[in-house]
């Protein structure tokens, strides 16, 4: 199999992207990176992130590319990004959202200025996906917006779609507008 076959079987779950990450994780020289970037293989989208130039464009690609871009394997789609993505209100955020593990430093100045880089802990049950991007989970998106102030109404809005659609069940719709409330008193 050659480089360019192993690292487009990584890009088919990453609409398109590999980064030098996966290329490392393959055993693969970042240098083969740019090499298939010069033969015209690969665009170089940002530090560390390719994407394979014949593979289609969609809506959804630069929020998978936020997700690499910060080079960590826990990064996912949060806050406000994931309340809009998530489509559980009329939220519409003018910045992307993604949250990191603290063990991935990433320097203000390094940051796209759409971008807003969250350093929140989570575990494994606050992650999932959305359209094969990695999303915190709807419950975990509406908590994140009590504690950054989100408007109330946005976030009541959240709390009856997410229990509407049966992505939360009723006694977590209670305990978060619980919180909701508290927080707005």
């Amino acid at each position: 199999m050659t480089v360019r076959d192993e690292l487009w079987n990584v890009a088919v779950d990453q609409y398109g992207y590999a980064t030098t990450a996966d290329a490392k994780r393959l055993g693969i020289n970042r240098v083969e990176l740019a090499k298939l970037a010069a033969r015209g293989g690969l665009v170089n989208v940002s530090h560390g992130v390719y994407r394979f130039s014949q593979w289609p464009t969609s809506a959804n690609d630069h929020l998978m590319e936020a997700v690499l871009w910060t080079r960590d394997t826990t990064a996912v789609l949060s806050h406000d990004t994931a309340l809009n993505v998530l489509d559980l209100c009329d939220i519409n955020p003018t910045r992307l959202h993604v949250n990191v593990s603290r063990r991935y430093p990433i320097r203000r100045i390094d940051t796209p200025h759409n971008m807003v880089v969250h350093y929140d802990r989570l575990d494994d049950a606050q992650r999932g996906w959305w359209e094969q991007i990695p999303t915190v989970t709807p419950t975990t998106a509406i908590e994140q917006g009590v504690r950054t102030a989100v408007r109330p109404d946005l976030l009541r809005q959240a709390i009856d779609t997410a229990l509407k659609r049966a992505m939360i069940d009723t006694a977590t719709a209670d305990r978060l507008a619980r919180e909701l409330n508290e927080a707005h008193r």
